[in-house]
């Protein structure tokens, strides 16, 4: 296959691209290398990428682009020809929401929309799209379900990511194109993003510095080892693109369009406070606690009912706290020379 993957120097981006590269796809990659997080990690990600491309001649391809360039993206369409549309580019953050709303309506909303039009222009056979656990952050009941009502977004990132489910299903029941929503929880392990909890963390105990630790540490996360996030997007590309209208684990969403959105999670929250014992244990050094109140644009908890997806990839995460904390620990260490 053919397959088109933007934010291919992401987190995601770049365990899926060295995924589908690996198993024998051909994979365009496209990024704007924007400056949101270290640009040189994301350098050195697409260092590993071309390395892989010296020996797999001719299955990697990047473009660094802006999906709001709309030009820009139907060149790419045209001339590569894609099979599959995989979109992991979004301005991401739940606290960088509240300090530069506009960069995400730009990405995230009229980005998204030059994808969906692209896929409509080119007749693109299956669209996988980047949603997040974010969607559920006004829910109080747990776990998080698809079916759930998620129209209470307590942060703009929440509210970019449900318009993007949304649009996503009206170009699936207007233009039959099949398309797939991934509920994103919180993602882990080597090449993880510097904004996230579990890179914060390691950076602070490691440098003696403190840790804020937001409700007074008292809050939840499913964090998702990025092997388990991986695999279960490689089985789902696997569906037949015909198929997601019986694949019925939405009725709001499905009913009446090829398109169904699903949670990738690992049902299994941990306390923060907890997660910064299992580092501290691991790294072997005692973390400085800074405790502050609760913010307003924050979950308190995060839980994924991961039973329709496990259902159709015949797939269940398996890889224990403990074993991908020190995976990613390890990784930390030898990339940073710590």
């Amino acid at each position: 296959m053919k397959i088109l993957v933007t934010g291919a120097a992401g987190f995601i981006g770049f365990h899926l691209c060295q995924r589908l590269i690996n198993i024998g796809n051909i994979v365009i990659g496209y990024d704007n290398l924007n400056s949101y997080y270290d640009v040189n990690l994301k350098k050195a990600r697409l260092k590993v990428l071309d390395n892989i491309e010296l020996k797999a001649k001719g299955k990697w391809i990047f473009i660094k682009g802006n999906l709001e360039d709309i030009n820009l993206l139907k060149d790419v369409f045209n001339d590569k020809k894609p099979d599959i549309v995989i979109n992991l580019a979004a301005q991401a953050g739940v606290r960088f929401s509240i300090k530069s709303p506009h960069s995400y309506i730009n990405s995230n909303i009229i980005g998204f929309m030059n994808i969906l039009e692209c896929c409509r222009e080119f007749k693109i056979e299956k669209l996988v799209y980047a949603s997040s656990s974010s969607v559920y952050s006004g829910n109080d009941k747990v776990p998080f379900k698809e079916s759930d009502k998620v129209d209470k977004p307590i942060n703009l990132y929440a509210a970019t990511k449900k318009s993007n489910e949304l649009m996503a299903y009206s170009y699936s029941h207007l233009y039959n194109i099949s398309s797939i929503g991934l509920r994103f929880f919180t993602a882990y392990g080597p090449w993880g993003r510097p904004d996230m909890a579990p890179m914060l963390f390691i950076k602070a105990i490691l440098n003696k510095d403190p840790i804020r630790l937001y409700n007074s540490g008292m809050m939840y996360r499913d964090f998702t080892y990025i092997d388990d996030i991986i695999e279960s997007i490689i089985r789902l590309l696997s569906l037949n693109s015909k198929s997601n209208k019986d694949n019925n684990m939405n009725k709001d969403f499905t009913s009446g369009a090829p398109h169904i959105v699903l949670n990738i999670g690992n049902s299994k929250p941990i306390l923060i406070l907890d997660f910064v014992s299992i580092l501290e244990k691991e790294l072997g050094l005692n973390a400085i606690k800074e405790f502050h109140p609760m913010q307003p644009e924050e979950a308190k908890i995060t839980m994924a009912d991961t039973t329709e997806i496990e259902k159709i990839t015949n797939f269940k995460p398996k890889t224990s706290l403990k074993d991908g904390t020190k995976a990613f620990v390890k990784w930390y260490r030898s990339f940073y020379e710590v």
